[in-house]
């Protein structure tokens, strides 16, 4: 049984531990932590609902398979009566009147939220170096980040401090950290998980999806989180995934796709480069059918993706001037007010975000720049259309280079934007996409059509087996 969720559950049910115990024990862990993931460890809300299960047990009941099992959450979601900073000190202090859907569902299952983890502020950042709460630090090797904007998340798995954890994907900030601390990471089709009270970055491709340390526990809690909201109109109906898909093996000649452009890129680290290469090597041997394809150069999808992320998030944004959210700096008059709060309490990252993204939506600009990337981001959804009626499932890097360390991204924000020249074009696409911790250093990304989540599952099953 490779689930940890199934193990902890039935350890639970057998009366082998108590949920109060097994929470306690989270609970320190992450106390004693030196990982700096976590924001606000919930001891006392994660406690009583520990209390609750083991009344249950006591009584003989029957507990469902989430219900008792410690997870985490991202800060940028809200859970009633918690504060939710989004690692800003914008929000540091501000509690959340109401819960976000797919945590909601989670509760509802009987998991147990444990912390509010660590991240870039307002997602914005790929390393979770951009907070007020300071850098996180990689599971595997402190002296290098963690990833972004999900870091705190993907640390808080790796180490095993929660079972699973909840992140947030908007260009990359689940997958990315997720090959970066070697544990796997889920951005699913745009829309199958309600964005209901996760605080939006980017609106049109911010996703709802889980952290884990297997494929079963992923698949466990997309299950749980999946459907219809109709606070959220974006959400679709979909199907859950099935547990033949993580049992079934990958059908020989199953066309297997790859894009040259990011293969034979010279930005390519030449150890990730080989071990790709590498790994396409033993899939045609396995009997896959292997198809070269080409696509938009990275450059252009990174240019796409972060005119249209900054413009978005300028205006999710504007909401936050300290009259109805978080802080509010006195000036002499209401717009010198403004001014003051916004200045004061949004990082360097955010600023630069905001103002590039009025930028882009500014008369005069917006036609050459918006516009145009809108027509983009239709081009490269319509490729991927194409590409998809000529293979099964697309299989690239997570990162065009190996864990960076701490620091170097502050000192070149192009170089963190950059970072997530592969993950971003996927998400213009609104595509499923998983990152499995296998073959190169920051993992695979495996990607499929819209709502063809279930291969992904075979896809990785069957790569953790050959490669």
């Amino acid at each position: 049984m490779n689930s940890s969720i199934k193990a902890l559950h039935q350890r639970l049910q057998q009366k082998e531990i108590s949920c109060v115990a097994l929470v306690q024990e989270k609970l320190d862990l992450l106390n004693s932590s030196t990982y700096n993931s976590s924001n606000y460890i919930l001891e006392e809300y994660a406690l009583k609902l520990a209390k609750k299960v083991d009344q249950k047990l006591a009584d003989n009941e029957t507990i469902g398979l989430l219900e008792g099992i410690p997870f985490g959450v991202k800060d940028v979601y809200l859970l009633q009566g918690t504060y939710s900073s989004a690692s800003s000190d914008f929000l540091r202090n501000y509690k959340s009147p109401y819960t976000a859907t797919a945590i909601q569902k989670l509760l509802d299952a009987g998991a147990i939220p444990i912390v509010k983890e660590n991240c870039d502020s307002f997602g914005h950042g790929s390393s979770s170096e951009n907070t007020v709460f300071g850098a996180v630090k990689n599971a595997i090797d402190q002296n290098k980040v963690a990833g972004g904007s999900s870091g705190g998340s993907a640390v808080n798995v790796a180490k095993n401090f929660t079972t699973f954890s909840i992140g947030g994907d908007t260009g990359g900030s689940i997958r990315q950290p997720a090959g970066y601390n070697n544990v796997y990471g889920l951005k699913p089709t745009y829309g199958k998980i309600s964005r209901y009270g996760l605080m939006a970055y980017a609106s049109s491709t911010d996703c709802v999806g889980p952290i884990a340390q297997n494929l079963e526990d992923i698949q466990i809690v997309l299950n749980t989180m999946s459907g219809l909201d109709y606070r959220d109109q974006t959400t679709l109906v979909s199907e859950p995934v099935s547990d033949e898909s993580l049992s079934r093996p990958l059908a020989q000649g199953t066309k297997i796709g790859y894009y040259k452009n990011f293969i034979e890129s010279d930005a390519l680290s030449p150890t990730i480069k080989a071990d790709f290469k590498a790994m396409i090597a033993k899939l045609e041997a396995e009997g896959m059918e292997i198809v070269p394809l080409d696509f938009f150069d990275a450059s252009i999808l990174v240019s796409t993706y972060y005119a249209l992320a900054m413009a978005e998030t300028a205006s999710n944004l504007a909401r936050l001037d300290g009259t109805n959210y978080g802080v509010r700096e006195t000036g002499k008059d209401l717009k010198e007010g403004y001014s003051i709060t916004r200045s004061e309490n949004f990082t360097a990252e955010t600023k630069r975000r905001i103002v590039g993204g009025n930028q882009v939506l500014s008369q005069g600009h917006s036609e050459e720049i918006y516009n145009k990337a809108q027509q983009l981001r239709q081009q490269i959804s319509h490729h991927f259309d194409e590409d998809f009626k000529k293979v099964d499932v697309v299989l690239s890097p997570v990162t065009p280079n190996p864990v960076p360390e701490i620091g170097n991204n502050l000192k070149n924000p192009m170089t963190m934007y950059l970072s997530d020249a592969y993950t971003v074009g996927f998400s213009l696409g609104g595509l499923p996409t998983l990152t499995a911790p296998l073959a190169m250093e920051t993992g695979v990304q495996i990607t499929a059509a819209k709502k063809q989540e279930a291969i992904l599952f075979t896809c990785a099953n069957f790569l953790k087996q050959v490669v």
